[in-house]
Formats: structure tokens, C-alpha cells, sequence
């Protein structure tokens, strides 16, 4: 066992080194502090020297202060030759030393948040005396992230005191981090009646420090587009570290300070029978309830679904000034909207329903109506336009004037809003036949059927009859009447010359239209074809011509190969056909216009015959 075991010899030797410190010297020297992270080791230097180079320690202690007194204990020894460390302490196992002659180095494995403690290094050096420093090891856990929560419930600005806003969280950190609160990136500063943040730090038993702040804070309207925050700071080896917390808002509750009232639908402008709805908005929160007047009338509450007041088929007797107030609110706050309802009164026409009048007359209808905008007319008959403004000028009238006159009233700003009347013209005169002329010369050939058609208008209207001379096969096929127009058709069958008389008439007079009818004998003929029947037979005479000619040359090469033709003195057998005749056949064709016309076909015909007998 070595001497250093041995107490009354190490305290000899300690009074003999001090007696040799008058000439002897050792000097050491050691960091203040070493800094580490939870779980790393940490070293621990210790440097010493003396004033004779020649000299070397004897040996070398090193020693730990207990936790909550002054009493220290050794955890660690050497002489040079042998080092080792005490046993039954709380580094038993997890500390090692390295010494040179510079000096030695203690090494702390695994390091725990209890090793935070200071450490002593004593080197004695026999002649030189001995020396003692000391260095305080600090350890560092990094803690969780912090948790923010708000407060889920509205905050109201009208409150005396102040309000919980939100709470923030840090858990296992080493040692005891640090919670700041901010308002968009602005740090809050306690200060009485604004600020006030509470601070609760808890040492859990594994050593470890959890700190919960909670923020009372004086809410005001500005707040509720605000964000909060907090920020926690903690020591690492070397540095400050700071992480922040997501940020949150926070729901405030203030009055009604502005209200605002408008006309949501219809877009535009309004006309009578729309469905109005007037919305009324503050900028209050929660947002409060209205309730709805007319200026006119401000003691009467009109009905209304929350924020809304609706209007249903509104008309002129409805325009005014609407107002709408909040119910949270003592000032006179409101809002208001003036509401104008457009109008367009039934058009009125002069002269009313129908109006008879003379041809070559003049009438001047008008259409008037009342309305809050501007308007415009236009007239119409059979769906054309006829004129443009509120009067409508008829000059020199005849029977096409009569008929419905139509004004259309509108609105351009506001094309909704229409309205529109009519009058019936009648113009009342005598009987007036339809028609160019009023003697028609007519030739048609003798015998066929002719119709004659006769129409006459006039107001009252006019009644026609026929007077036919020269046949007396006819008969009416057709009579109708309109309003303003009688049509009668006859049809008469041509014999001879004959004279037809249309006679129209009423009250007002009689007019006539006289129809002479020429006839035209008819030219008969023994064939009438037409162009297109003269070609199919020129087609079909020829195809039937050049089938006999091929029959025929058949017929003579078959009697050849029989040997039923005789055969000259040479031998050969010779044949000679006679030349054919050829007779012109004409034919006449007559078509519906009188005009003949004459087609020529040419058709071989004949016999052909052998010039030889057999």
C-alpha cells in the first residue's frame, strides 16, 4: 500500500513541506468554470509549476464540495506511480486522470445535472510546498419547446381589471430557463395596470426546472388583430439561446362604435314591386343587433331579421330615409341609406280605344304618361315602327292608315320599368277595288274554266256582286270578308265573248272593275308529242334498227356455214345486198302555246335480198 493511506504520515509531510516553502515554490492555476451539456464529459484541467524546474509533485488530490454544506471529499488521488480513484463516492466509475508535467486533467464521464459542483485540484510538491485551485463545473439541459395557449373565450375591453390573455409552458430545462412575453414582436413590459405576467417555476424531481407564465394584460379594441408570443431563453455552454412559441389571437370584445346601412339587392335602381333588403353593419364585436326606423318615423320599429330589413313589393308611398341602430351601443350611433323607389304610371292614349275618320283626313294621337325618370315613346303598327315621341301624326288618311296604332313607353336607365296603350283607326270611306287597273282584257282558249277575282275595301265595308254576260256556266268559289277587305272569286266557263262586271258596294258608294274575256278556237292535230317524247322515239327507232341489221347478218353467216347458199363458177359464194330505201316519215307536234313544230326522223328500212340464186 502506498503512503499516501497513511493520515499521520500525510500530515507530517505537509508540515515538512511547509517548512520548506521559505525557498521552495509551487504555482497552479484552473479554469473558473467548465461548461457541458447534460449526458457529455467533461474536463477538468489543472496546471501547475515551480520555481525549481527540477522539482516534480509528490502527489496530486482532487476534491469535490458536498452538495448543501462547506465539507469536501476526495474523489481522486495519484503519487506519480499509481492513480486512483476513491471508491464509494458518487464518481466511482465515471472519472479518470491524465497527468504530464504540465499538469493533470480529470475527466467526468456521463455527466448529471448533481455534478453541478466545484471541483478542487491540490498538488503537493514536498520542498515546494503544495498549491489548491478550484473549478466550479456547470451543466446544461436544453429544454422543451415552449406551449402556448390562449384563452378561448372573448375578452371584452369595457372590463376594470385586468385579463388572463394566454399562458405559456417550458418543461425540463437546466438550469431554470426564462419565459418573455411579446405583442407583435414588441416585448411587454410589466407595468402596473397594462401589464402583469406571472411567473411559476417548478424543480421537478429529476432535477430538471419547469416555468409556467401566465399573461394578464389590459385588452383594448386594437388587440384584435394582434398576435402574442412567447419567447423562452436558456443557457447552453458559451451562449444564450431562445426559441419562440407560435403565436395566437385573441377574441375581443368591444361596442358598437360605426354603423353602416345599405341597400344589398337589387343591384341598381329600384322600381315599384321590387323586394328590397337593407343590411345594416357596425363595427362591434360580437356583432350586436339592430333594430330598424324610418326617419319620418322614428318612434315605430320596423320588423327585421337581425341585420336585415326587407321590403317586399315596394312602391312610391315607401321612399325615404331608413335608419338602423345597434342595441349594445348608449351613444347615438347609426346608420342610414336613403331609399328611392322608381315609378312608371299606365300610358294614356288620345283618343281612347278607337277613332273613325274620313280618308284624307289628318288625326294626331298622343300618349302620355308619368313617370320619375326619363322616358321614351315609340309607336308601332303590324310590329313596324310607325313613329318616335308622345304624338303620333296620321296626314291624308287612306284604308291602309286604318289598323292598330301601339305606343311603347320605357324607361332607359331602367328597362324593367315599361309601359305601353293603343287606339284603333278606322277610316271609313267608300268602296275602293284592289288592283292596277280597273278593266281587265283577258284571252283564253274556248272551253277551259277561268277564274276571276275581285277585291274591294271600304269602311262600312262594301258587299260584292257579279253581273256576267255572255255564258252562262259560272259560278262563285270563293267569297270571304276581313275587318276592311271582301274578296269574292268566280269561275266561268269560256263560250263566246264575254263580259264580267265586279260591283262593290255600301253606304258610302259603289266602284266596279270590268273583266273581257276573248276567246281563242282550239287547233287540233293527229299526233301532239312533246320535245321529250320526239326524242325517246328518234332513241327507240334507231336501237330497233341497228337489232334488226345484226339479226339479219346472223341469219347469213349461219346459211353460208351450212352450205345452203350456192356458189359461183370460182367456187365462192357471193352475195349482194340491195341498197335500201329510205323513207322520210314527219311528224307533227303541236304544244299549249299554238305554236307548231315539226321533228324529222329518218328510219332505214327494206328488205335486204342475195344478188345470185343458188
Amino acid at each position: 500500500m502506498s503512503f499516501l493511506h497513511n493520515p499521520l504520515l500525510l500530515a507530517f509531510l505537509h508540515i515538512v513541506l511547509v517548512s520548506f516553502n521559505a525557498w521552495a515554490k509551487v504555482e497552479l492555476t484552473m479554469h473558473d468554470s467548465v461548461e457541458v451539456y447534460l449526458g457529455d464529459s467533461a474536463q477538468i484541467p489543472c496546471r501547475y509549476s515551480f520555481t525549481d524546474t527540477n522539482q516534480k509533485p509528490s502527489f496530486i488530490q482532487w476534491f469535490v464540495r458536498s452538495t448543501g454544506n462547506s465539507s469536501r471529499t476526495r474523489i481522486f488521488y495519484g503519487d506519480g506511480e499509481q492513480d486512483m480513484a476513491d471508491v464509494n463516492t458518487d464518481y466511482s466509475g465515471r472519472i479518470q486522470m491524465m497527468s504530464d508535467q504540465q499538469g493533470s486533467q480529470l475527466t467526468i464521464q456521463n455527466v448529471q445535472l448533481s455534478d453541478e459542483r466545484e471541483f478542487f485540484c491540490q498538488v503537493n510538491g514536498l520542498a515546494a510546498g503544495s498549491a489548491e485551485g478550484k473549478t466550479h463545473l456547470r451543466v446544461f439541459a436544453t429544454p422543451d419547446a415552449p406551449v402556448i395557449e390562449g384563452v378561448l373565450t372573448g375578452i371584452s375591453v369595457t372590463s376594470e381589471f385586468l385579463s388572463k390573455v394566454a399562458s405559456c409552458e417550458v418543461r425540463n430545462g437546466f438550469p431554470k430557463p426564462n419565459i418573455t412575453w411579446y405583442r407583435n414582436s414588441m416585448e411587454l413590459i410589466s407595468a402596473p395596470r397594462y401589464v402583469n405576467p406571472l411567473i411559476l417555476v417548478t424543480r421537478e424531481s429529476s432535477g430538471f426546472y419547469s416555468v409556467h407564465s401566465t399573461l394578464e394584460y389590459k385588452v383594448v379594441k386594437e388587440d384584435k388583430d394582434a398576435h402574442f408570443f412567447c419567447e423562452v431563453s436558456f443557457l447552453v455552454p458559451g451562449a444564450i439561446r431562445r426559441v419562440e412559441s407560435n403565436s395566437i389571437n385573441i377574441t375581443v370584445h368591444y361596442p358598437t362604435t360605426m354603423v353602416e346601412l345599405w341597400k344589398e339587392s337589387p343591384q341598381g335602381l329600384v322600381k315599384e314591386g321590387d323586394t328590397v333588403k337593407l343590411r345594416c353593419q357596425g363595427d362591434g364585436n360580437p356583432p350586436p343587433s339592430f333594430i330598424f326606423n324610418r326617419e319620418q318615423e322614428p318612434d315605430i320599429d320596423l320588423e327585421s331579421i337581425g341585420d336585415m330589413l326587407i321590403l317586399s313589393r315596394v312602391s312610391r308611398k315607401d321612399n325615404g330615409i331608413y335608419q338602423c341602430r345597434p342595441l349594445d351601443s348608449n351613444n347615438d350611433v347609426k346608420g342610414e341609406v336613403q331609399l328611392t323607389v322608381h315609378y312608371l304610371n299606365p300610358a294614356v292614349v288620345t283618343p281612347q280605344d278607337s277613332e273613325v275618320m274620313f280618308k284624307g283626313e289628318d288625326l294626331t294621337a298622343t300618349c302620355n304618361t308619368l313617370s320619375s325618370l326619363k322616358t321614351m315613346t315609340v309607336w308601332y303598327k303590324d310590329g313596324k315602327v310607325v313613329g318616335e315621341g308622345n304624338t303620333l301624326h296620321l296626314q291624308d288618311a287612306t284604308y291602309e292608315t286604318s289598323g292598330e296604332y301601339i305606343c311603347e313607353v320605357s324607361v332607359p336607365s331602367l328597362p324593367a320599368l315599361h309601359t305601353s296603350g293603343s287606339v284603333h283607326i278606322i277610316v271609313q270611306g267608300g268602296p275602293q277595288m284592289m288592283g292596277v287597273t280597273q278593266e281587265v282584257q283577258l284571252e283564253e282558249a274556248a272551253g277551259r274554266m277561268v277564274n276571276l277575282s275581285c277585291e274591294a275595301q271600304g269602311f262600312p265595308l262594301p258587299s260584292i256582286s257579279w253581273n256576267i254576260i255572255g255564258s252562262q256556266n259560272w259560278h262563285e268559289v270563293m267569297s270571304k270578308a276581313s275587318a276592311h277587305m271582301t274578296h269574292s272569286v268566280v269561275s266561268v266557263k269560256v263560250t263566246s265573248h264575254i263580259r264580267a262586271v265586279c260591283n262593290a258596294s255600301s253606304d258610302m258608294g259603289t266602284e266596279v272593275k270590268t273583266f273581257s274575256i276573248t276567246p281563242i278556237p282550239m287547233v287540233t292535230s293527229p299526233a301532239t308529242f312533246s320535245p321529250a317524247e320526239g326524242s325517246g322515239i328518234i332513241i327507240v327507232v334507231i336501237i330497233l334498227s341497228l337489232l334488226l341489221l345484226a339479226i339479219l347478218g346472223s341469219v347469213l353467216y349461219f346459211l353460208h356455214k351450212k352450205g345452203k347458199i350456192a356458189c359461183g363458177r370460182s367456187g365462192k359464194q357471193e352475195i349482194t345486198k340491195e341498197k335500201t330505201t329510205k323513207d322520210d316519215i314527219v311528224v307533227e307536234v303541236k304544244n299549249n302555246t299554238k305554236n307548231e313544230e315539226a321533228v324529222l326522223l329518218k328510219a332505214v328500212s327494206g328488205d335486204q335480198r342475195g344478188s345470185n340464186e343458188q
